[in-house]
């Protein structure tokens, strides 16, 4: 009973101080869209841009790893590039190898014995009801590595987006809200509850 009283209590203050600190900058500065940094002693007002997550995404459309450029995590580029160059490799190979396929399958039907799987005997060194097989495989693999590359595509694409907006937050270890949990030895229960730090 006195965890929930006292988490009510914790909450109600903790609402109280964020309205007040609200107040408190909706009076100060807060005409455009900004946000205030808190450094050591005083506030400085920082202009937020509402169009830089929408410019990264743009960016990452027209060319992957250029919205990761212009959010200035150029680590993050050589991630994008080999992911989506491994998905058109891929691509590609299992395409070359579903033509491979499909080529030797056709001359075995039109009765030639000439085809690269065939060997040099008068059996086949591989069937054509596994060739069938293998350009069954071929092209599920072939779409299967499309939909990768799409979607690598896709995640860049997302990745610039989120990254952009994320880059806009406060995240001043002066303003912190944390868990808090401690092992009440009197009562023989658990302590739960959220700790607000401010450090000015």
């Amino acid at each position: 009973m006195t965890n929930k009283v006292l988490f009510t209590v914790l909450l109600g203050l903790f609402s109280m101080l964020s309205s007040f600190s609200q107040i408190a900058i909706d009076s100060t500065s807060i005409a455009t869209e900004d946000k205030l940094i808190i450094t050591n002693d005083s506030l400085v007002k920082k202009e937020i841009d509402p169009l830089r997550p929408a410019k990264a995404a743009f960016l990452s459309a027209v060319l992957p790893g250029l919205g990761q450029a212009y959010n200035k995590k150029y680590w993050k580029i050589p991630i994008v590039w080999g992911a989506i160059t491994g998905g058109i490799l891929v691509y590609d190979f299992n395409s070359t190898q579903l033509d491979r396929y499909r080529n030797a399958y056709k001359r075995r039907l039109a009765g030639f014995k000439d085809d690269e799987f065939y060997g040099d005997g008068d059996t086949p060194n591989i069937s054509s009801d596994a060739l069938v097989r293998a350009q069954t495989q071929a092209r599920r693999n072939k779409d299967l590595s499309l939909l990768v590359t799409i979607g690598f595509y896709a995640l860049n694409i997302l990745d610039a987006n989120i990254d952009a907006h994320l880059l806009q937050f406060n995240v001043d270890d002066n303003l912190s809200l944390s868990p808090h949990y401690q092992y009440n030895k009197l009562e023989n229960t658990a302590d739960l509850g959220l700790t607000l730090n401010f450090n000015f």
